[in-house]
């Protein structure tokens, strides 16, 4: 059975992680599974959106497999923290969003996968945290560096620390998701309808505008300017800007045509 499940709406994909018997714990073939899954669904244009999600009502995903990683050798932990890394990199930089629908225990690895998003939509539910100094561990797939850079580096220092954990509320007010937490039953629905809106606008818009928040994030000021001005140029020339200025000034909804949906 697959580890990871694959769902359409529209030009919406969902994948679920589907491993409750373990929490959603995150082995190798799962975030294998992710990344072939979001990779496939960013090089289909008719995609435009992203959700990933957890089975079951307990946990997004409680972290890495314990199992798998117990007697690793130090140059096997290196290349299973390498070979994570790169996983969740290049989930960040989709040329697509990805929404996060945590609908429970988002721990080490899996609050990781979080941190990779565009943005998550949170449960009430939800519990966020970094514990794995409580188990002489540290974050090996970018927790040290993108949580700091997402709450502040003192309130991260402390959660990695301490092994703290955020709840959905105090998450939504320490700006980690611009969205309010939902209920359970909500969550999905919240998620999917933001995904909708997004997947409204014009995707060639929607695609530049990730990549240019993806270079300020990781360039110079000065460097993340020249990339959006190049990106500015091309939309404003291109046939998306054309129906949507029309469509402003005749009022009426756009309408971005996907040629090959």
């Amino acid at each position: 059975m697959s580890v990871v499940t694959t769902e359409r709406s529209g030009s919406v994909t969902t994948l679920t992680i589907d491993r409750p018997e373990a929490f959603n714990a995150l082995n190798a073939d799962v975030i294998g599974a992710l990344l072939a899954s979001m990779s496939d669904a960013a090089a289909d244009r008719s995609t435009r959106a992203v959700i990933v999600t957890g089975s079951g009502k307990k946990a997004f995903s409680a972290g890495a497999d314990l199992k798998e990683l117990a007697g690793m050798t130090p140059d096997t932990a290196r290349r299973t923290m390498t070979d994570g890394q790169r996983a969740f990199r290049l989930i960040e930089q989709l040329p697509i969003p990805v929404i996060a629908a945590v609908n429970g225990l988002a721990l080490g690895g899996g609050f990781e996968l979080a941190l990779t998003a565009t943005f998550p939509v949170l449960s009430t539910s939800a519990s966020l945290g970094l514990p794995e100094s409580g188990l002489g561990l540290i974050p090996g797939y970018g927790g040290t560096q993108r949580l700091p850079r997402a709450i502040g580096e003192r309130t991260a220092a402390y959660m990695m620390l301490t092994g703290a954990r955020l709840s959905a509320a105090r998450a939504f007010e320490l700006g980690l998701t611009p969205i309010p937490p939902t209920s359970p039953d909500d969550l999905l629905p919240t998620a999917l309808d933001l995904a909708e809106k997004i997947a409204a606008q014009g995707p060639d818009a929607v695609r530049s505008i990730l990549s240019a928040v993806g270079a300020g994030r990781d360039s110079t000021l000065d460097a993340g300017l020249a990339i959006e001005t190049g990106l500015a140029a091309l939309a404003v020339a291109g046939d998306e800007s054309t129906e949507g200025i029309s469509a402003f000034l005749e009022r009426r909804p756009a309408r971005f045509d996907n040629p090959e949906a």
